[in-house]
């Protein structure tokens, strides 16, 4: 199959949304990471994005919708999940939320489970897109699974390491601005429980709810996307906590200058949207990859979790 790469114009967007209703899978932009985006009513389309990606079956997708009322259609919210429906959506939040049985959401996005992950991005090309495609959206990342994750075209269609030849399109609009996935919150046990660090810090959504996230049991079965224990990896093996390299190794700095820098001036806004880009250019040297430590609060989270899944045995 060749990949078509499509302008983020209104033509791109109307060809994309015409392959999307036709049951294919498209990437396309979000403010996150770029997303394999998938009928999520069509079971048949969403089983082409689990082949394109080689994703476990039993990892459930992130439906995106345009609208938080759109999102009421597929799921039930309490006053917790309206609060932060009204903070942070659009923007990168996702909700794991119950499903209402009769929202048409294919049982292949869910894994077959009785809740849905909702995400309302804010990124202006996937608001019109989901608009001219007229339905919701399963869209996790648009890489292999386990591999990193993709913030431009270019790490979409790539034959190596992305998914070039196994998808119809990628709708190309530049490099995305927030460069790691969503925050992910639940709710276990009746608490609003952290399931995945990610752009929106958890103290931002601490303060919107007035109580402290819960963390999940580490032996509970997956409920969300983005729970896999090794995740985002690259082909080289991953050293953390680095304070230099080793011989033969490539390092990633973060708050000094160099050829792989995270941030030279130590922001974790910047190392943040940098992550991903620059993780595929170190895994392209053929060396392994040390990374310097990284401050555990605000983003710096979702930058960690990501990194010691990275750096996982696989």
């Amino acid at each position: 199959m060749e990949t078509l790469r499509l302008k983020a114009d209104q033509d791109g967007i109307a060809q994309a949304a015409v392959l999307l209703r036709a049951g294919e899978c498209v990437a396309m932009p979000t403010e996150t990471v770029y997303g394999l985006a998938a009928d999520a009513t069509n079971a048949e389309a969403v089983a082409r994005v689990y082949q394109a990606k080689g994703r476990p079956s039993f990892n459930p997708l992130i439906v995106h919708l345009p609208s938080v009322e759109a999102a009421q259609a597929v799921a039930r919210f309490d006053a917790e999940a309206e609060r932060l429906a009204a903070a942070f959506w659009p923007g990168a939040l996702t909700m794991v939320l119950p499903l209402h049985p009769r929202a048409g959401i294919a049982g292949i996005v869910t894994a077959g489970l009785d809740s849905v992950a909702l995400r309302v991005p804010a990124h202006p090309v996937a608001r019109a897109l989901l608009l001219a495609a007229d339905r919701p959206l399963a869209a996790p990342s648009a890489n292999p699974s386990g591999r990193i994750s993709p913030t431009t075209a270019d790490h979409v269609i790539d034959e190596r390491t992305g998914l070039g030849g196994r998808i119809a399109a990628v709708l190309d609009a530049g490099p995305c601005a927030v460069g790691v996935e969503s925050t992910i919150v639940g709710w276990q046990d009746g608490s609003a429980t952290l399931l995945r660090p990610g752009g929106i810090p958890a103290e931002s959504i601490e303060d919107a709810l007035g109580a402290p996230l819960a963390r999940p049991a580490t032996n509970a079965p997956l409920t969300s996307p983005g729970q896999l224990a090794s995740h985002y990896a690259p082909e080289a093996s991953l050293r953390l906590n680095a304070t230099e390299a080793l011989p033969g190794e490539t390092l990633l700095t973060f708050g000094r200058a160099g050829d792989f820098s995270l941030s030279e001036s130590g922001d974790l806004v910047e190392a943040a949207a940098r992550l991903f880009d620059i993780l595929h250019k170190a895994d392209r040297t053929g060396r392994p990859i040390a990374v310097q430590p990284i401050p555990d609060h605000g983003l710096g989270r979702a930058i960690n979790d990501r990194l010691r899944r990275a750096a996982a045995p696989r």
